[in-house]
């Protein structure tokens, strides 16, 4: 086995896996529900996974499994929702729930080719715990998530040196390695997370949920601690304005799961660009490119997406930078799910036969699922069709140097505690075949010989280098290069 393969097995991010394979085309229709006993192969193991590594009397059990599949080639994509069970916890800083709760829903994502299976994703999240009073803790962690506020550029918390970061999370290390916590754990992580609490201006409606987010601000600090030691770039992870999220509320708020799980409409392929792409290229420096948005506790990301190409091939057939509306885009397309997720394709159908867009400042953005108000007669920017790009990454580059900025979809992982720097997850980390964000490509280049995409996201300038996320460039990461398109303005 590779070096690396048996590292991502100690730390427990890839139990058991092999190299990711090549994606198949996507199954589509043969899509199935299955029932119970055929899903208990890929649930045992997923199960098996999620209990390396713990004591006897520690381990979770399988309560109830539901899922789908979806056959592609010699492999079986497995898509469960398992309920299991954990006995109690008595430590709720270092535990995965607070004291007494047990049951939790995970979401795993199994790929069996030729029997042998690997577990590409695992999302687990209670769903017992009362938080609030009312419902799931994962309905209550949603609900009582506050907006962000307080962003300070000078705070020590949000821009540490290198050095730094290794100071806070030494710390954490010992997890890694299965040592004994440090006596001092719990202090010192109580004066991080009063940090975080304190810059990112947040507040919680009782002590159990104040307790229960100290419990998953550090349960990730060792989530980001391993990312950071399997990151082959130049990227720093750590505290960011998500850090008191587990990881399936990050998802169902920010991310767009249904970007891997419908085809959306069949786009025509665009022809390529020939010659050689320019070195380097950044349509900011052109005036092509808005200020960086927020679409807030939304998965509205495939609407900005969307918007941002359409504002660069406005820009470069009219000559007028116009920040357009999402907003419209989530009241108005029927096709996509607001919110709940939505796919570039459909957007640019929508706009093609609503009649254009309207502009932020006649349409704002409210981060909510409205009545559709678009009036055609304020609609400023039109677009005549829509096209798919290459996967090429060179010809992908060449025809954004020539013709704008290029709506693309990534897997996103690592981006919840994503600070700066070049990011170049491993690629079974992160999957092509798993791709839930979308977001903008607005140029490229090298830093320090290192080349990159320059991504401008939709979380607003208090994430990342000031709203924008640097991914390597070249070899497909985090599938970058498969979903990438275009308007077209004539």
């Amino acid at each position: 086995m590779v070096p690396w393969l048996q590292l991502l097995l100690l730390l427990g991010l890839l139990p058991d896996a092999a190299p990711a394979p090549k994606k198949p085309r996507a199954a589509g229709p043969q899509a199935r529900e299955l029932a119970s006993p055929e899903l208990l192969a890929p649930a045992r193991f997923a199960l098996e996974m999620y209990n390396r590594g713990r004591a006897a009397g520690t381990r979770a059990a399988l309560r109830a499994v539901r899922g789908r599949v979806r056959r592609a080639g010699r492999g079986s994509l497995y898509s469960l929702k398992a309920t299991l069970v954990e006995p109690p916890c008595n430590d709720p800083t270092v535990c995965q729930l607070p004291i007494s709760k047990k049951t939790l829903l995970c979401s795993f994502e199994v790929l069996d080719e030729l029997g042998k299976h690997m577990l590409l994703r695992r999302d687990c999240g209670p769903v017992d715990t009362k938080v609030t009073g009312a419902g799931t803790a994962q309905d209550a962690g949603r609900a009582q998530v506050r907006p962000h506020g307080g962003f300070s550029p000078n705070s020590s918390l949000l821009e540490p040196s290198p050095d730094d970061t290794n100071e806070t999370f030494s710390s954490f290390l010992p997890l890694l390695n299965k040592d004994p916590l440090p006596q001092d754990f719990s202090v010192k992580m109580a004066s991080i997370f009063k940090e975080f609490v304190t810059t990112y201006n947040r507040t919680y409606d009782t002590k159990e949920e104040a307790r229960w987010r100290m419990s998953v601000f550090a349960n990730n600090m060792v989530r980001a601690q391993k990312i950071q030691a399997l990151d082959t770039g130049t990227a720093r992870y750590g505290v960011t304005k998500f850090s008191d999220l587990t990881e399936e509320e990050f998802r169902t708020i920010y991310l767009n799961p249904l970007l891997q799980e419908e085809p959306g409409r069949k786009m025509r392929l665009a022809k390529s660009v020939s010659g050689l792409p320019p070195p380097e290229w950044d349509w900011r420096k052109k005036g092509a490119v808005t200020k960086v948005k927020d679409q807030g506790m939304c998965g509205s990301c495939w609407a900005f997406s969307v918007t941002g190409n359409v504002e660069g091939q406005w820009f470069l057939k009219q000559g007028t930078l116009l920040s357009l509306s999402e907003q419209e885009l989530l009241d108005c397309d029927k096709v996509d799910k607001g919110c709940m997720g939505g796919l570039p394709s459909n957007a640019y159908s929508a706009i093609k036969t609503l009649g254009g867009l309207e502009t932020e400042d006649d349409y704002s953005y409210r981060g909510h699922l409205q009545t559709c108000s678009f009036n055609a007669e304020k609609a400023k920017a039109y677009i005549n069709d829509s096209v798919e790009l290459s996967q090429n990454e060179q010809k992908l580059a060449a025809w954004l140097a020539e013709k704008g900025p290029i709506s693309v979809a990534i897997n996103a992982f690592g981006m919840q505690f994503y600070r700066h720097g070049i990011s170049h997850p491993l690629r079974p980390l992160c999957s092509p075949w798993l791709i839930d964000h979308a977001v903008l490509l607005v140029g490229y280049g090298n830093r320090s010989a290192t080349p990159f995409w320059a991504i401008k996201n939709s979380w607003g300038t208090d994430w990342g280098e000031e709203g924008y996320y640097y991914l390597y460039r070249g070899s497909g990461a985090c599938g970058v290069n498969i979903m990438a398109s275009s308007a077209v303005v004539n």
